[in-house]
């Protein structure tokens, strides 16, 4: 695993956090073999930037968080492109969380990636067959989404999976190791609460911007 020191401050933004990221991935850079794959919304300005300082295209992979039912902030599981579903099974036995409720979020969150599939694509996914896919987030907190996205990737036959992300819990970190290739991770607090302390403005990525960024990286990639 890949990290710096842990003693910087707080990124500005998340188009920061991607440069710095980018510099991490620097081996990576120039190959012709890359797609870096961004985890909307909050992780595609991060991996705007990675593709950018790499020189590879960008494409989004999609992954819905499942929240718990009345705490919908905290991730029970979550939902990738491709129909993969993770769930934690310890915490759904601890909460008491019937079968039926997994079901019907599980549901809820499909309509949903359905939706932003239609909404950011005006082309088919990228190939990754036989490729090295760097995966990118703004920050790991539990890795509940980052864990569906590498299963879902992996079903794809990838060379290689990279999980990229320019902050992260140590927990979340190590265990994502297990799943993946390679773990970079630009910073790995000793402390850490939530990804949004990591940022000084950590405001809502949107779909607008979403799609301008994607639509300006394939610009960049014709010249």
């Amino acid at each position: 695993m890949r990290t710096a020191p842990d003693h910087v401050g707080p990124f500005a933004d998340r188009r920061e956090a991607g440069r710095e990221l980018g510099r991490t991935l620097d081996g990576y850079a120039g190959r012709d073999d890359v797609v870096v794959l961004a985890l909307p919304r909050g992780g595609v300005p991060v991996g705007y930037e990675v593709s950018r300082a790499i020189g590879s295209p960008l494409d989004v992979f999609l992954v819905r968080k499942l929240g718990v039912p009345g705490h919908r902030e905290l991730a029970m599981g979550a939902l990738a492109s491709g129909g993969v579903r993770v769930l934690d099974d310890h915490l759904i036995r601890h909460l008491g969380i019937p079968p039926e409720a997994v079901d019907a979020i599980t549901q809820e969150e499909h309509a949903e990636l359905e939706r932003r599939e239609s909404a950011y694509r005006e082309r088919p996914p990228a190939e990754v067959r036989g490729r090295v896919v760097i995966l990118v987030d703004d920050g790991l907190a539990t890795g509940s989404t980052m864990k569906a996205a590498v299963r879902a990737v992996r079903q794809r036959e990838p060379s290689r999976i990279v999980v990229a992300a320019p902050v992260g819990s140590r927990e979340a970190c190590g265990e994502l190791e297990r799943l993946a290739d390679e773990v970079v991770c630009a910073r790995m607090p000793a402390q850490f609460a939530a990804v949004g302390q990591w940022f000084r403005d950590f405001s809502q990525t949107t779909d607008a911007e979403v799609r301008e960024l994607l639509q300006a990286r394939d610009r960049e990639q014709r010249r």
